[in-house]
């Protein structure tokens, strides 16, 4: 058994660690309650956009648009998205193994693969895969995406596409459910993808000035903008989430490692008073 002093100095580090797990606890939630918002905005943001390329589907024919235009894929650009810091619980683990496994599909379909990373954690990954090409890794932006910091993925992407370096453009992101729940999911960014929704009765009705096609033109670049602000947003609320659960998890059991060293050092302590007694006694019962 170790001496009460190692048992107190346990104790003491264990306690030291459990206030830093409890202030990085904090702090995820107060940027996990931000990062919702947001991304529940953006979320309504993107209704609208879904409406109005919906409605503009049906005044105009959008697959002569090349960004519509779909292709065999025989090249792919992936937009991986991981953190800068670790400490998230699963939150990489799970991203970059659902990238590893559409890095698998493709290579077994024969398709060239082509990434750009965001988040530290997802460049040293790619680091690590033999004969991938990675056009840029971007990070420390998760946390507070904004739309200048995202222009050189989208116009790499939308670039790409346009000159055929590649058939089509993926996101890897994790899709922020609830606060105990965070999926990854791969998602299609380029060609255009959206489900045609049931639309308001004021946009039946809206007249559109110049003719559809020419708000074609401006309104789609806006959408594939629109669609990977919000797969980042989900990915930073999920991230933040992560990671509030994984501290408070690193709290809750640096309590129960502390209540244990204390009921061990409570023991230890007694059991030198039992000792202390014992030897007092027999010293007392050899002198009489």
């Amino acid at each position: 058994m170790a001496s009460t002093q190692q048992l107190r100095q346990r104790i003491k580090s264990v306690k030291g660690t459990k206030q830093i797990t409890k202030a990085m606890e904090l702090v995820a939630a107060s940027k996990l309650r931000r990062a919702q918002d947001s991304a529940q905005k953006s979320r309504e943001f993107a209704k609208l956009a879904n409406e109005l390329l919906t409605r503009i589907r049906q005044l105009t024919d959008v697959n002569k648009h090349i960004l519509f235009v779909r292709r065999t894929i025989k090249k792919r650009l992936i937009i991986v998205v991981a953190s800068d810091r670790g400490l998230a619980g699963g939150y990489n683990a799970s991203l970059l193994k659902q990238f590893a496994a559409e890095l698998k599909a493709d290579k077994e379909a024969g398709v060239v693969n082509k990434v750009i990373t965001v988040g530290k954690k997802a460049t040293a990954f790619t680091a690590k895969v033999h004969d991938l090409e990675v056009l840029g890794a971007y990070h420390d932006f998760v946390d507070n995406p904004k739309a200048e910091d995202l222009r050189p993925i989208l116009m790499t992407a939308i670039s790409g596409f346009e000159a055929g370096t590649y058939d089509a453009v993926d996101i890897v992101y994790t899709d922020f459910i609830s606060s105990v729940n965070q999926v990854p999911r791969t998602a299609r960014l380029l060609p255009v993808a959206f489900e045609d929704i049931d639309l308001p009765t004021h946009l039946e009705d809206a007249v559109f000035e110049p003719k559809p096609q020419a708000v074609l033109e401006e309104v789609t670049e806006r959408f594939v903008e629109v669609t990977l602000m919000q797969y980042m947003l989900e990915s930073a609320a999920s991230e933040h989430s992560s990671r509030m659960l994984a501290m408070k998890n690193a709290t809750d059991n640096a309590n129960d490692i502390v209540d244990d060293l204390t009921l061990a050092l409570n023991t230890a302590r007694q059991a030198a008073i039992t000792q202390e007694l014992a030897e007092i006694t027999g010293g007392a019962e050899a002198i009489s």
